[in-house]
């Protein structure tokens, strides 16, 4: 069975719902990019993150391929294709008891797409300061 945490992100991912994104990240989320060697704490910083990265690997091509719950936890395996690019990962999802999520940590490979995905987030992040 997939916890309420779970399909409330794949209705923010499949439908790229920034308000419904906001009520479900609890205040102090700490989001781990595969680009950023510091964790990113809170809601603003973790909201400009997912968004940007629903923009750029939320197209046609983006499936997730498996999933792995327990309680409190998921592991979503994802794929999707950016400029040619093959991009394969995992989105390592915690909620707190009130079914918010607490932590975000995105796992990309091979190199090749945590390159693309840099230089694609990168651009995309810096035209939402630019806004």
């Amino acid at each position: 069975m997939t916890p309420t945490a779970i399909t409330a992100w794949h209705h923010v991912a499949k439908n790229h719902d920034i308000a419904a994104l906001k009520r479900l990240l609890a205040d102090d989320v700490v989001f781990e990019s595969p680009v950023v060697h510091t964790p990113q704490v809170g809601k603003p910083i973790t909201t400009a993150y997912l968004a940007a990265a629903m923009q750029v690997l939320g197209n046609d091509s983006f499936r997730y391929l498996n999933e792995w719950h327990d309680a409190s936890s998921s592991v979503l395996e994802f794929e999707s294709t950016c400029e040619g690019i093959l991009i394969n990962g995992i989105d390592m999802i915690s909620w707190n008891p009130e079914g918010q999520i607490i932590h975000f940590k995105v796992m990309v490979r091979p190199l090749k797409a945590v390159n693309k995905l840099h230089e694609l987030m990168g651009r995309m992040l810096q035209t939402a300061q630019q806004q």
